[in-house]
């Protein structure tokens, strides 16, 4: 998503002429933003989205022998960070109604060495976090959720990012950008506090190192641009969820072609809007997206495999893999259209247009 410039350049020209461009003020009233969209005390700001996944399992002192239960469905971020933390990455199976792990699965995955839960809220619409945070208190285990895609969305009245750790991405693609960006949401001053040290290479004042950390910061000219739109973030999702309401209206009743959908008790922000070619469409999903780039209608594949099924994690001795038929099919059937706040009703009607006549 690109920045409104008249929103960002009063910010960045007022970070530029107060002579402090690394992390300051604006970085504070980013979190501050983030905090009370969350809906908890404490909001740190980190230099991606990444860092904040990482920098959230770090915190906890996740180490060898832990294990975290993750989705197969996911971009490569979320396994990347347990792996870097030491601990052990396990995957339960995601619903085929909403893309996101199957709370019912989690239990056959658990394990006395089972530390973390960490669902992914993917595209938009948050994973049933009601159901996992009963299983945490039930077995002693935190929550971190990877809530990149998801910021503003709901489930069960409670925002993204409050039932555990928040993760938040602020990367150019994302419903609120910075350009490049992360924010950690959570209640918890004590972990706040630790993640704060942990960015600022383990220093609580300048010279004085409480722990081993790094530099996570994000400078006051990237907040800037992230204060600019986070204003607008309830405008931004709107507009999205009104460009996903037209293109599912338009896209209804197409041969094979199966529609996203809003779960019951939660709400969309449609970072991304994925349908899925079935077997009975026209064709696949790899000559729809071919079919549609030929006539100028850009698409997207997420993801295009479980996120295990890599050579660099196939023979990993901290990836447990798993038999996950339903990421595996969906992996081979989704497809996204573009959704963005950006879009004229025209531009919609071209996609609906140039969709249904690829399938025709």
């Amino acid at each position: 998503m690109s920045v409104d410039v008249q929103d960002a350049e009063p910010l960045v020209l007022e970070v530029l002429r107060s002579g402090q461009i690394t992390q300051g003020p604006m970085v504070e009233r980013l979190e501050q933003a983030v905090a009370e969209i969350v809906g908890v005390e404490h909001a740190v700001a980190v230099n991606n989205g990444s860092t904040a996944l990482a920098l959230s399992l770090q915190a906890l002192e996740l180490g060898a022998g832990d294990e975290v239960i993750t989705s197969p469905f996911t971009f490569s971020a979320t396994l990347n960070a347990i792996l870097a933390s030491g601990a052990t990455a396990r995957f339960a199976d995601i619903r085929s109604a909403d893309f996101n792990i199957d709370a019912g699965l989690i239990e056959e995955q658990l394990s006395e060495r089972t530390r973390v839960l960490l669902p992914v809220s993917l595209y938009g619409q948050m994973a049933d976090l009601a159901a996992m945070e009963k299983l945490s208190v039930q077995h002693g285990l935190t929550i971190v959720e990877d809530a990149a895609q998801a910021i503003g969305a709901t489930h069960c009245g409670r925002a993204a990012g409050s039932f555990g750790v928040g993760c938040f991405s602020l990367y150019a693609t994302k419903n609120v950008t910075a350009g490049e960006g992360g924010v950690i949401a959570t209640a918890s001053g004590e972990l706040a506090e630790r993640i704060r040290l942990l960015r600022n290479q383990g220093m609580r004042q300048r010279y004085d190192y409480v722990c081993v950390g790094g530099n996570y910061r994000l400078s006051d000219m990237h907040a800037a641009v992230g204060v600019s739109q986070i204003g607008r973030l309830q405008e931004f999702n709107e507009r999205r969820k009104r460009n996903a309401d037209r293109l599912s209206r338009g896209l209804e009743g197409i041969a094979g072609l199966i529609l996203p959908r809003v779960t019951e008790g939660s709400t969309h922000v449609w970072h991304q809007y994925t349908v899925r070619v079935a077997g009975d469409a026209s064709c696949t999903r790899d000559e729809l997206a071919e079919r549609l780039a030929r006539r100028g209608v850009g698409t997207g594949v997420h993801y295009p495999r479980p996120v295990f099924d890599y050579e660099c994690y196939r023979d990993h001795p901290r990836v447990v893999a798993a038999d996950v038929p339903v990421a595996s099919k969906i992996a081979s059937e989704v497809l996204s259209l573009p959704v963005h706040p950006r879009l004229t009703d025209a531009d919609l009607d071209c996609i609906i247009e140039q969709t249904r006549e690829a399938l025709a």
